[in-house]
């Protein structure tokens, strides 16, 4: 029987292999609710990745996963299930994940580190008094659900029509109600500016803010990132949380591991990467805007912070997540804990 049940297993993880694989090739970063345009019809495969890798670390033993998100999963393909199943097997926990880190070299552990990290970001800002969460391009982001410091906050998610359906779909059909502090605005990027996306939802440009803008400026052009910047400064108090690529990988993608396949895959499938910061500029573009730079962490940094007792992994250095902030809300040191 235990033969029988290893075998199953094995063949099980294969199939998941090798669809894992075939799915990232065809989705891989792909659109998040950004300037690019999305197949009709179709959720971004960007968000469900990051779903997959909320999921995988979910099921991990208790009191060795960095965050819990029981929502993850019902945004996953019937095959990526099968992969969260296996991973929550003894046999399969260390399993799954090698398969995955064979088909995208450091994309696991830097979307969950950073899920961590921003995480503690946004509990930090509800904690000294952001009364507003705004997430733009949500994606498939649970942090409305899944974190008690924002039960008591306005949350608006605001990314792409079929995105936002799709995810709206699978969470009404395991949630009687919904949250009544959460709203689900949906818009077009490629047709409606942010001035029009405002208007039309719940906002209150005059609250404590925190902004999420994850995944999301590394397909848009520097006018579209500049807008949006610009569109900030009509918070008297914010702040911002938001990705962004080292510039170099853009320029000189040899200089990270496994970045040169990666772009060389991005340039033939239809999404490219097309903007990113030389981080040494970052403070200063952000004062431009009234912004003050808070921290500015690579992949490497906030892997570093959460994950020391795990082996080392490498790959996606070029991602990095930033912090920022309008002054007249008060800064304080970064958070270092990591939960249990």
């Amino acid at each position: 029987m235990e033969e029988n049940k290893t075998g199953l297993l094995i063949f099980g993880s294969l199939c998941c292999s090798m669809t894992i694989v075939a799915e990232h090739k065809e989705g891989e970063e792909g659109h998040k609710g950004d300037g690019k345009k999305m197949k009709a019809q179709k959720p971004s495969k960007t968000a469900q990745y990051m779903a997959l890798f909320r999921a995988v670390e979910t099921v991990r033993p208790e009191g060795r996963a960095l965050f819990r998100d029981p929502y993850a999963r019902r945004f996953l393909s019937p095959t990526m299930r099968l992969a969260v199943i296996i991973a929550s097997l003894p046999i399969g926990r260390d399993l799954i994940p090698r398969l995955i880190r064979r088909s995208a070299p450091g994309a696991l552990s830097s979307g969950v580190a950073r899920t961590r990290y921003i995480d503690d970001l946004v509990d930090r800002t509800v904690r000294e008094g952001a009364t507003q969460l705004i997430i733009l391009g949500a994606g498939y982001d649970t942090r409305a659900l899944r974190l008690d410091s924002l039960k008591s906050a306005a949350v608006i998610e605001i990314d792409h029509p079929d995105t936002s359906r799709f995810k709206l779909r699978r969470l009404t059909s395991m949630m009687r109600n919904l949250p009544e502090n959460v709203s689900y605005c949906e818009a077009d990027f490629n047709t409606q500016s942010l001035e029009e996306i405002g208007s039309a939802s719940t906002i209150k440009f005059d609250a404590p803010t925190t902004l999420v803008w994850e995944g999301v400026t590394s397909y848009l052009t520097s006018d579209a990132v500049d807008a949006t910047f610009r569109w900030t400064e009509k918070f008297p108090g914010i702040n911002l949380i938001f990705t962004y690529l080292d510039r170099k990988v853009l320029d000189h993608p040899e200089e990270f591991a496994g970045a040169r396949r990666l772009v060389a895959h991005l340039h033939d499938s239809e999404e490219q990467w097309t903007f990113g910061f030389a981080p040494p500029t970052v403070p200063g573009y952000l004062s431009r805007h009234n912004l003050t730079l808070i921290e500015d962490l690579s992949t490497a940094d906030y892997r570093g912070k959460y994950m020391a007792d795990r082996p080392r992994e490498i790959g996606y250095e070029f991602h990095r997540t930033a912090f920022a902030r309008r002054e007249s809300i008060k800064a304080t040191d970064s958070p270092r804990n990591p939960k249990g």
